[in-house]
């Protein structure tokens, strides 16, 4: 981390330590802000084809209707860079200029440049205001004439597979798949520049490619047609994390294996050591608090009490268990405390995970991050 990086957030944290008492006053009985005749931009630094579009558009209305004045809620697509454009120029924007009507969308893929330093990256996440923080999964999957070539939950003979993957970039989300399939032996080489992942499903769907993975959201709606139509089996998921940090099968897609399943019942894939812990340590980052909702840099507390109060109306909705689980899975949505301590997990890695994929990013891609 810079001594400017540094700096910075040990003054942010000051400021929010000040700020507690008053952000208790306000969400208790603080007058709010008024968004009545007001739209509110919500803006997604990827294109409207991925997960991260399927999750604001399934939020986005509910969120007009929860927020006081009943605001007019449009989702704003800004992709490019693996959506580093679009945190850089929210960056930019200051609380005063919008008073409440610009929210931002923040994804696995935002987090990981964050975390590995990436130089084109300008944004500081301690210079915002999470709102929500939700959880996600990620779900592999194949052609059915390769997904018959596993034996169970054995891959090792789709180690004679050259395979074509639609990526955003590997210093992106992406770099959770590209390590996983390196461990497993497979020859999986990616097309890198693709805006958002409902792109690499397209790809995956025009023939291609030949392996692809999803977000939870985008799964669901965008492959299980493709799954019901026999055209794509699933591998594998990502998983999920129990109360002791340990992985386990997806809630939402329990019926399908892990990575580390599929890795232990694989010759020569070892769910131990500095490869495993790197997977794991980005898995943890990118997954259990994969999206995220900030109000900018200055957000008044009423602001940040106002949003916090209507993503938790949402989430007392009495059919909100239901609706969500068929457009977003079945994962914690978070608010208040619980948000800024996902964005903490989210936003910090250890220093030797994130050392291991540095330079397996070099050695593999030549992506220098130095």
């Amino acid at each position: 981390m810079t001594e400017s990086r540094l700096t910075r957030r040990m003054a942010i944290g000051l400021m929010a330590a000040a700020s507690t008492v008053y952000a208790t006053h306000a969400w208790a009985g603080g007058h709010g802000i008024d968004l009545s005749g007001k739209t509110v931009e919500w803006v997604i630094p990827f294109s409207e084809t991925g997960g991260s579009a399927k999750w604001a558009n399934f939020y986005a209305p509910l969120l007009s209707e929860a927020l006081p004045g009943k605001p007019t809620v449009v989702v704003k697509f800004m992709p490019g860079a693996g959506s580093t454009k679009g945190a850089n120029w929210f960056q930019d924007q200051a609380y005063e200029d919008s008073e409440g009507t610009l929210i931002f969308g923040s994804s696995g893929s935002t987090q990981f440049p964050y975390l590995l330093s990436d130089p084109r990256v300008r944004y500081e996440y301690n210079d915002w205001n999470v709102v929500l923080a939700s959880g996600t999964g990620g779900v592999a999957y194949l052609p059915p004439d390769l997904a018959e070539k596993m034996n169970g939950m054995d891959a090792s003979a789709l180690r004679e597979t050259d395979f074509i993957y639609g990526s955003q970039g590997a210093t992106r989300l992406d770099l959770v798949p590209l390590l996983a399939w390196e461990m497993l032996g497979l020859k999986v080489e990616p097309v890198f520049g693709i805006k958002g992942r409902g792109d690499g499903r397209l790809m995956f769907e025009r023939g291609e490619a030949n392996i692809d993975y999803q977000t939870s959201s985008s799964y669901l709606k965008g492959v299980t047609p493709l799954v019901e139509a026999g055209t794509a089996v699933p591998m594998m998921t990502w998983g999920a994390l129990d109360a002791d940090g340990n992985i386990i099968r997806d809630p939402t897609f329990p019926d399908i294996p892990t990575f580390k399943e599929i890795c232990e019942a694989t010759e020569g894939c070892e769910t131990s050591g500095e490869r495993w812990d790197a997977w794991k340590a980005f898995f943890v980052a990118g997954f259990p608090a994969q999206k995220m909702v900030f109000l900018p840099a200055g957000a008044s507390q009423d602001a940040i009490a106002t949003y916090t109060k209507a993503f938790e109306a949402i989430k007392a909705r009495d059919d909100f268990s239901e609706i969500s689980a068929g457009r977003l899975g079945v994962y914690p949505q978070m608010t208040g405390d619980k948000a800024k301590g996902a964005l903490q997990s989210a936003t910090n890695v250890p220093d030797a995970a994130k050392s291991f994929v540095v330079n397996w990013l070099k050695d593999r891609y030549g992506v220098s991050l130095n």
